[in-house]
């Protein structure tokens, strides 16, 4: 059917209707869960250190390395019972710029001053071009934080299986929560600002992975399905890094959003220091998207596959937007909003039925509605209640998937999950 018929059948459709009819036809488009494909495994580390923000480096395979500094510290924290008073006081510790509160141990104090400490070769500028950019796309990026990248990490076994397991799988929504935090936090205007929050919440997710290092191994539920012996890797954070900036970039392109290209390299900067402040190795942090799109090409697409853990995550992301009123961000409508950027395949591994209808705008509407938002194109004669509707979708996962994570404080865990 031609676009201008399309556009014929639908313009009768009301917002109310748009709203409504989601759930029901939902359950007529239902479709099977095929055979989940295995997961490769990533064979030989071949990816150059020539193209990482170092140039250089020893070129070890990332899933043999770790966080030493952060681990042996944690560890330490942990034996000698330290953390509950340490998460008593790190939680006045909220600004980049703010002196750390008195009575924090010797050890994680130094280490925080350094952690806290930003890469020699982060660029303000490109920063602060960052910022202009996370204003301008803001809507974009909200959705596709929240989905794309979300709704990606349910189906990156190691990532699934080590939220679920850990202390932040027994109240998933505070964990996918903070998680959303680091979105927020990095888009905000003053991110890597002295008055920000980002470098706080990257040496606070820092200290978190490392107190998972030493607890997960002792879980019986976790190692029982776990292909290695210690998570959180080099090599899965760089993982979940893709499916975040890169897996961003790649739905941007795809949108085809003009973005010029001081803001295409300004804003993987803000993402290259993000990976330094996390404690990922500078010889693993891609230099360029080119090096991006070459890594992400080894590590992140060939793992991807479905898990029991994966599918609860998912299950749990899609329930996020059902507070916001108006019902935009219904289950039906998130739903074809993950089966419309990540596909079919993904879409089937975690059971989201099929919707008709939303499926359907999707693949019709979206992209002139990006051309006609971005102004390089005129909108079409009957399309504005599903326009609207589409900008109604963006304002609100902005609301759920980054301004809603502003208040969470990050603890480090002194257990796993207790179930």
């Amino acid at each position: 059917m031609e676009l201008d018929e399309e556009l014929q059948d639908m313009s009768g459709l009301s917002r109310r209707r748009i709203l409504t009819s989601g759930g029901a036809l939902g359950a007529i488009g239902a479709m099977a869960m095929t055979s989940p494909a295995q997961a490769r495994s990533l064979v030989k580390w071949t990816w150059p250190v020539s193209g990482s923000v170092a140039g250089t480096g020893a070129g070890t395979d990332p899933r043999w390395v770790w966080d030493e500094e952060a681990d042996a510290l944690v560890a330490s924290l942990l034996d000698r019972g330290a953390v509950p008073e340490v998460n008593r006081l790190l939680r006045t510790w909220t600004r980049n710029d703010q002196p750390l509160p008195d009575g924090l141990p010797g050890d994680l104090r130094d280490f925080v001053e350094r952690a806290r400490r930003l890469p020699p070769w982060a660029d303000r500028g490109k920063l602060g071009t960052a910022v202009s950019f996370n204003e301008k796309r803001g809507l974009y990026l909200g959705v596709l934080y929240g989905l794309a990248s979300g709704m990606m990490s349910t189906v990156i076994p190691k990532e699934a299986r080590a939220v679920y397991y850990s202390y932040g799988g027994a109240n998933m929504k505070d964990r996918i929560s903070k998680t959303a935090k680091l979105g927020y936090d990095i888009g905000a205007r003053d991110a890597y600002r002295p008055d920000g929050e980002m470098v706080v919440t990257c040496v606070k997710t820092r200290l978190v992975h490392a107190a998972v290092r030493h607890l997960l191994p002792k879980s019986p539920h976790w190692t029982g399905v776990a292909p290695e012996d210690v998570p959180i890797s080099q090599a899965d954070m760089m993982v979940t890094w893709h499916s975040l900036p890169t897996t961003v970039w790649r739905k941007l392109a795809a949108w085809q959003v003009p973005i010029p290209a001081e803001e295409s390299s300004a804003f993987l900067h803000s993402w290259q220091v993000s990976a330094h402040m996390l404690g990922i190795k500078d010889e693993y942090i891609p230099a360029t998207w080119e090096a991006a799109y070459d890594q992400a090409g080894q590590v992140l697409d060939p793992v991807l596959s479905p898990t029991p853990e994966g599918i609860e995550l998912a299950d749990i992301l899609l329930g996020l937007g059902g507070g916001i009123d108006g019902g935009v961000l219904s289950r039906p409508v998130l739903g074809s909003f993950t089966r419309f950027m990540l596909g079919d395949q993904i879409a089937e591994w975690l059971k989201i039925p099929r919707e008709p209808l939303w499926d359907r705008l999707l693949t019709t509407f979206w992209g002139p509605f990006v051309a006609v938002r971005e102004g390089v194109l005129d909108a079409f004669p009957g399309a504005d209640n599903i326009y609207w509707m589409f900008d109604e979708f963006l304002r609100q996962a902005a609301l759920v998937y980054l301004s809603e994570a502003r208040p969470i404080s990050i603890e480090i865990p002194t257990g796993n999950r207790p179930s």
